[in-house]
């Protein structure tokens, strides 16, 4: 029978290609198309101003909005982020064109538009090639960094227009805020007055109901305020600026007109800007998906963001990525599925073509007053005070990100979060633990405990150290290691033995064995011996390649305390253990002057299953 579009294995193809198929309801239909419609809102005046930035025609940010946002949303991971123009791209673009071709010259667009098609590809070789893991190096708390940071730009860049200031373009954030103290005399109060209306028009409809679409209300309620003020004359020379005319939204479609023997030199141009773009792609989705709870799969998402600059580059379309400025409105207004981004896109052809008269008058002060009131959401107290208690590299960690977000590059500020993260664990690793055990006299199990845990201060054996290594021995922790146990041996020169309880020592490198290697020296130069307790296969593997197993001998390998307790005790010196009090294992009994030496008794326990005796456990007598 032949394979209908209707038949299993169609419908399995389309739910492998579109994981998000069983969300589509028609309640999700609807919030979707009123977070589209809001996105779509919110993407004018920022796609006229980012393809300025870039050096391009006011219309080319509209375009960028359209093609690259389907694609990105349907063959992407994340159902919340929509992908557009943004402001670190289009100023990473210009940087980078500028210097080989005239700003907005025919020669500039098509290099602007063949780049991103070189970009694209980049992109979906990275997805391809299952990449994506590189990703999983962002931590929480660079992410949480770095959205606080990205929460703080979005709102002071939305102080200029919140506030119906003429800054000049290409301010910064804090350029934004000191213009603001500097001119604070030129301050639109009319622009002011409209912010606030919607502020609390959508403050109040949230509270009342957040299955209202509470953002687009605001936008409304500030849309109505603004045109009152304009055409009635109560402003008086206080005008509210509004987005003003919008080209067309339809993108042609096209080859970039280039002489493609420059692919090759547009190469490094195009490494680079993938970086920027894939740096803020991921690190915008995951951000998301940290409020949303969804699972973002890296591979697609930069397989998604490729094919949209590929779609792009032929649709008029310069580099998009995800625009957090969009997607955390897109999140908050109730997005449930990718299709809130193909609504926003097709339903800005719509309003662009059928009411741009309509369009022009949405007032920027409304749209700045969405936008804090998102970067307001977006700022996590809550979450930075728990990881402030709970760990303060963490907490450190997530800070410097937030410093750096606010004073670099987007991107550049989550590799330095990501280079301070893998700093710290690396840190944390090259110090394992090596901690000292003794059977607890206070147990009625007597079960080995570190001596750092003892309700009180116990002996050790004055002949066997005992030790517990927790962690991978490599060759970045070799070192401390080596330091510890140097350390014990001149601390107690009459513990030439050590048995190491190693089913903790997950990992161990050739620089690992050759420590070991060196210890094992060292304790039969000195007359005593080392012995190992449940080493774990790898690291029984590696001994075996770097012939450490054969000078160390199988025999001083135990897979039990018992069994390795009672073939190490016979070995000490009779001598000692006959003036010996301590007495902490019950094989002390059959040593010299056992019978004399009482042995130390626990407190008398009714043994429970938590306590009595399991395999990798040793009861003294």
């Amino acid at each position: 029978m032949t394979a209908t579009a209707t038949s299993p294995d169609s419908r399995n193809r389309l739910t492998r290609l579109f994981p998000w198929r069983s969300r589509v309801t028609p309640a999700t239909l609807r919030t979707d198309l009123i977070a589209g419609l809001l996105g779509a809102v919110l993407v004018l005046p920022q796609g006229v101003a980012f393809a300025t930035l870039a050096g391009l025609p006011p219309q080319y940010g509209i375009y960028t909005a359209v093609i690259p946002c389907i694609v990105a949303a349907l063959f992407g991971s994340s159902w919340h982020v929509m992908s557009g123009p943004t402001n670190a791209n289009s100023l990473a673009l210009f940087a980078m064109l500028s210097p080989v071709a005239f700003a907005g010259s025919p020669a500039y667009i098509a290099l602007a538009l063949a780049v991103t098609m070189l970009v694209g590809v980049l992109q979906l070789a990275v997805g391809a090639l299952r990449l994506g893991s590189l990703a999983n190096f962002i931590s929480p708390s660079v992410l949480l960094g770095f959205t606080c940071g990205a929460a703080t730009l979005i709102g002071l860049y939305a102080l200029k227009d919140l506030f119906g200031l003429a800054v000049p373009t290409g301010t910064s954030a804090f350029g934004v805020v000191r213009f603001l103290f500097d001119n604070f005399q030129t301050v639109n109060g009319s622009a002011v007055i409209v912010g606030a209306v919607t502020l609390a028009v959508t403050l109040v409809s949230r509270r009342f109901s957040r299955r209202l679409p509470f953002m687009l209300i605001g936008l409304l309620a500030g849309y109505g305020v603004a045109l009152v003020l304009n055409t009635s004359g109560w402003a008086g020379a206080q005008h509210v600026n509004v987005v003003g005319p919008i080209p067309s939204a339809i993108p042609p479609f096209g080859v970039p007109d280039i002489n493609w023997r420059t692919v090759p030199d547009l190469l490094g141009i195009a490494a680079a800007l993938t970086i920027v773009a894939l740096g803020q792609s991921i690190s915008i989705a995951k951000a998301v998906a940290l409020r949303s709870g969804q699972h973002i799969d890296a591979n697609r998402e930069f397989i998604g963001q490729g094919l949209s600059n590929i779609a792009g580059g032929l649709f008029s379309s310069y580099i998009s990525c995800g625009s957090l400025n969009r997607s955390m409105p897109n999140f908050e207004a109730g997005a449930q599925t990718p299709l809130a981004s193909v609504f926003s896109a097709l339903l800005l052809v719509v309003l662009v073509t059928v009411s741009a008269p309509l369009l022009a008058q949405i007032p920027m002060a409304a749209i700045a007053a969405m936008l804090m009131l998102v970067a307001w959401g977006l700022f996590d107290f809550a979450r930075l005070h728990r990881i402030a208690r709970l760990s303060r590299t963490e907490f450190a960690i997530a800070v410097g990100t937030f410093i750096a977000t606010l004073a670099i590059r987007l991107e550049m500020a989550v590799l330095l979060g990501t280079i301070l993260s893998l700093v710290a664990y690396l840190y944390r690793t090259s110090r394992p633990a090596v901690r000292s055990l003794v059977p607890d006299a206070d147990d009625p199990g007597r079960r080995f405990t570190p001596l750092d845990e003892l309700r009180r201060p116990q002996p050790e054996c004055p002949q066997l150290k005992l030790l517990r290594m927790e962690g991978a021995i490599y060759f970045g922790a070799v070192q401390y290691v080596t330091d510890r146990l140097h350390w014990l041996r001149t601390v107690n020169a009459n513990q030439k033995h050590l048995l190491a309880m190693t089913k903790s020592m997950n990992f161990i490198d050739l620089a690992g064995a050759e420590m070991w290697e060196a210890e094992l020296v060292e304790r039969r130069a000195t007359g005593g011996g080392l012995y190992f307790h449940r080493p774990r296969t790898q690291v029984l593997e590696t001994w075996e390649q770097t012939g450490f197993m054969e000078k160390l001998g199988r025999d001083h390998i135990f897979p039990t305390k018992r069994q390795a307790l009672h073939t190490i005790i016979a070995t000490l010196s009779p001598e000692i253990c006959a003036q010996c009090h301590v007495r902490i294992f019950e094989e002390c009994a059959h040593r010299p002057g056992g019978a004399q030496a009482p042995m130390p008794e626990a407190p008398e326990t009714q043994d429970t299953p938590e306590t009595r005796d399991t395999p990798d456990t040793t009861r003294a007598a």
